[in-house]
């Protein structure tokens, strides 16, 4: 039966990476599989899969489908842009605006709405606006394992660690992955600035956008608050971060629906969750539920224990560099579900936490993406809007801006977390 799991397993992540758009539903089919095998018993279905995550993601998704529709995002940006002496900053600013935003919002969802300001500050400079939204899609990815919210893998973890929002900033008495993220971030801007230092033309603002409605906003910034405040609950139920995430949603749903009396905004912005995402996680969680059942993440532990040894540099070095070259081509939601459990087994056998090796794997999955054009989808979704507005992007394009950021970024949150959580 092992065997049988082993090569189930093998063939899905074959098929996710050959048939990147029919990944959730590879991943069902797989999950269903190992549930007819029996390797997956049906009763365990409920305990396999983390609600939690997919209520947050869920909720999450939809009250940023209405910040976005409010246009606050944008008028944000062009606040952030009057402030900025030439285009050079212009990048700095907007690419540092992404990631902060990508903290606390989905990565794709970041890219769609700050890269169309950016192709419009392009198209008045008369300037190619390719470098400047690849340098907006890297950042949003480089922010996302910033918070508890900020991505999806971010979400993974605080599920399966038992991490709270607050312990993204701080946990046991020590700086967390938030910092980490945050310095590798300001390692980039010298990268921007070497890259673009010849773009120095000066830009200005004219036009201004109008917010619609800061109810979404606040409704923003409220589910963050409540997720904090929620932290400080001891002994809260499983899925209140999940609850809360759904709840805020709600609200604005059913504020759409008084103010504005038209049932096809509030039809939109549920439609704006992204279902398939949620199929791919709750079909990966019986998948690897099924592989670990079987020993197989057992195994791979082993095998990495074997590479590293007892030397603790030497097997977080295997993890942070590998999770870069994994995930630079691999959709890192699968690789994290995988290595997760694997990561934890391999903490257990050093006999050392597993917080040190936990933000090593996150750090190296999530800005490991930014190495190639296909690594993150925050980089697909850039890309996209490019080849839309008509501009090709040739690889070195991508590469030139990918590889400084990601070794930058890498480097620091490597080193850091090394620094404060060996």
């Amino acid at each position: 039966m092992k065997i049988f799991a082993l090569v189930l397993f093998l063939v899905t992540y074959v098929l996710m990476i050959v048939l990147p758009k029919y990944r959730p539903w590879v991943a069902l089919t797989s999950a269903v599989v190992f549930l007819i095998a029996g390797i997956v018993p049906v009763r365990e279905v409920p305990s396999a899969i983390d609600f939690n995550v997919l209520m947050m993601l869920a909720g999450t998704m939809g009250t940023v489908a209405l910040f976005i529709e409010s246009r606050m995002p944008n008028r944000m940006a062009e606040v952030l842009l009057e402030h900025s002496p030439n285009v050079m900053w212009v990048v700095v600013i907007m690419s540092l605006f992404a990631g902060f935003v990508s903290a606390f919002v989905d990565n794709v969802a970041t890219v769609l709405m700050i890269a169309p300001v950016g192709l419009a500050i392009a198209r008045k400079l008369n300037i190619s606006p390719v470098g400047m939204i690849i340098s907006i899609a890297v950042s949003s990815n480089l922010q996302g394992a910033a918070t508890l919210v900020g991505d999806t893998t971010s979400i993974m973890l605080g599920g399966y660690a038992g991490m709270d929002f607050l312990d993204f900033f701080f946990m046991n008495g020590k700086p967390s992955i938030f910092w980490a993220v945050e310095l590798g971030a300001l390692a980039t801007v010298p990268v921007i600035m070497i890259l673009f230092r010849k773009n120095r033309q000066h830009f200005s603002v004219e036009d201004h956008t109008e917010v619609s409605d800061y109810v979404p906003s606040v409704l923003l910034v409220g589910t963050v608050l409540l997720l904090i405040l929620a932290s400080f609950w001891p002994g809260r139920p499983a899925v209140t971060n999940g609850v809360i995430c759904l709840a805020m949603f709600a609200v604005g749903l059913l504020y759409t629906l008084i103010r504005y009396g038209d049932l096809r905004l509030a039809r939109d912005a549920f439609r704006e969750i992204d279902f398939e995402t949620l199929i791919l996680l709750a079909s990966l969680f019986v998948v690897i539920y099924g592989i670990t059942e079987a020993g197989i993440i057992d195994d791979i532990s082993r095998i990495f224990v074997d590479l590293g040894g007892s030397n603790l540099l030497l097997m977080y070095s295997i993890i942070v560099w590998g999770s870069v070259l994994f995930s630079a081509f691999v959709d890192n939601i699968p690789y994290v579900a995988t290595m997760l459990p694997v990561v934890a087994k391999i903490a257990g056998t050093l006999g050392c936490s597993p917080y040190l090796l936990f933000f090593g794997l996150l750090t190296g999955a999530t800005l490991g993406g930014n190495l190639t054009p296909i690594g993150a989808s925050a980089n697909i979704a850039g890309i996209g809007i490019l080849r839309k507005a008509g501009y090709e992007v040739k690889s070195k394009d991508f590469f030139q801006i990918g590889i400084p950021f990601t070794l930058c970024a890498v480097l620091v949150g490597y080193l850091f977390c090394w620094i404060f959580w060996r």
